[in-house]
């Protein structure tokens, strides 16, 4: 019996481009109510771009499919159940990551994790959807979806760049944050309008057309090369060979892309080497220096900093164990414990990757019925059989250094047919030198952009 598999693809820091289809129509050759570049019809939503492939029987088929209801202008306002779903799938997705491995590095996107889900989800029923909404910390899944859009267009409105020499200063700061939403499917099959509509309406996302039957392999490199563009080439080869096969039907992706400066930025100068307490022994970084009014707190057995990228929008916050190099703590525990205070700074310089299947966890956490056979996707194709999620493929990357960060993750889901104390007058000194763990969030809704551990900063993706 032929499989479908429905593929999310998720980019984290280098924070990769977040496509602008999730709220800004001009960025990233990625419009609302396109894909691709493509334009589209303000009023209906659908694609202008009529351009045939020609198929392997000698028939045509238009390169790409659009709802017909056009992008919702949604607002920020909407965003808090994202939000707050995002950060608490987040919390629990981190816990069991890290323990797979609690000695490696990490770094992963929840948010780009849980818009791809969220769109899969929107062709899911029955029993199948009320284990991906449990799994997703979904309260009401009849608003999810404006919510996850107006999430998006919040994001979107933290991007912006300022040429300091108008001020007498050097260079250009900036805060670039895209998210792209994609659909890749099987031509010739029949997809339900409804399931079309909505991902065009509430998350920008138009279908390209591909021929997985007939050549998977080319299909895959058409999304490996749409993820690559999407993250600044951070993300090369989201899928690797064989993730893409010809059970596939439907590809379903999201990618984003962060490049922002610090609001203050560590001085070149004051970069020194120093040691580091890695899980394997001491080893040696480049840890950068800085002095400045910074978000401080101090829990039972931690301590983190929350260091701001300019414009104020969003911001970079660390924690680490007093004793116990192990311990995790909560991002809203540490969040809450914030005042700003004047801190002596020690950070360690990084660039860390991560790339998994996340399948299994996602299983073990309790979806594991839309992995399988009885899963019920029909409200995305009602054709026979039906599909099921194959896998869910995440890619993330972020690099940190003395000017800012710039970070990169992308999901795919693959989709496959079933058989407070008081400021001191001296600053506090806080040297992160043992393994910690980071939070790059949205300071307006609090939502958790990239979170990860770094056990290793010497150890580098390469």
């Amino acid at each position: 019996m032929q499989r479908r598999t429905f593929l999310s693809l998720l980019a984290i820091p280098a924070v990769a481009q977040l496509l602008q289809a999730c709220g800004d129509d001009t960025t990233n050759g990625s419009t609302n109510g396109s894909t691709n570049g493509r334009p589209s019809d303000s009023t209906t939503g659908s694609s202008t771009d009529t351009t045939p492939d020609r198929l392997p029987d000698g028939g045509t088929q238009p390169a790409s499919l659009m709802g017909k209801a056009p992008r919702v202008a949604a607002t920020s306002t909407e965003a808090l159940d994202a939000s707050a779903a995002i950060n608490a799938f987040s919390a629990e997705l981190f816990q069991r990551l890290v323990a797979t491995d609690p000695t490696a590095n990490l770094v992963f996107s929840p948010t780009s994790i849980a818009l791809a889900l969220t769109m899969t989800s929107a062709g899911a029923k029955g029993d199948t959807l009320a284990e991906m909404d449990k799994v997703l910390q979904i309260t009401d899944p009849a608003t999810i979806h404006r919510s996850m859009n107006g999430l998006a267009a919040g994001l979107s409105a933290l991007n912006m760049t300022q040429d300091n020499t108008a001020n007498g200063g050097t260079g250009v700061s900036e805060v670039q944050l895209s998210i792209a939403n994609s659909l890749w499917g099987q031509t010739g099959l029949d997809f339900e309008q409804a399931f079309l509509d909505l991902l065009s309406s509430e998350y920008g996302a138009g279908m390209e057309l591909v021929d997985y039957a007939a050549d998977p392999e080319a299909a895959r490199a058409a999304i490996n090369e749409w993820v690559s563009k999407q993250t600044e080439e951070r993300i090369p080869q989201l899928l690797g060979e064989g993730t893409i096969t010809v059970d596939s039907r439907l590809t379903l992706v999201n990618a984003i892309y962060l490049r922002a400066n610090w609001a203050r930025v560590f001085p070149d100068s004051n970069t020194v080497e120093a040691p580091f307490a890695a899980p394997g022994g001491k080893v040696t970084v480049q840890m950068m220096n800085v002095t400045s009014d910074l978000g401080y707190a101090e829990g039972d057995g931690w301590q983190a900093v929350d260091v701001p990228y300019v414009f104020g929008g969003l911001s970079f916050t660390a924690m680490t164990g007093t004793d116990d190099d192990s311990l995790l703590t909560t991002g809203d525990e540490v969040f809450a414990a914030l005042t700003v205070r004047p801190v002596t700074l020690g950070l360690p310089r990084f660039d860390i990757e991560t790339s998994t299947s996340l399948k299994d966890v996602l299983g073990a956490m309790g979806m594991a019925g839309a992995f399988s056979e009885g899963a019920d996707f029909s409200g995305m194709t009602a054709e026979k059989p039906g599909l099921s999620i194959g896998d869910v493929i995440h890619q993330a990357n972020i690099t940190v250094d003395e000017q800012g960060t710039e970070a990169a993750a992308a999901t795919a889901v693959i989709m496959v047919a079933t058989a407070a104390p008081a400021e001191p007058p001296v600053p506090v000194v806080f040297t992160i030198d043992r393994p910690f763990t980071f939070w790059l969030r949205d300071r307006a809704t609090g939502t958790i952009i990239f979170t990860g551990r770094v056990n290793d900063p010497s150890a580098t993706r390469g």
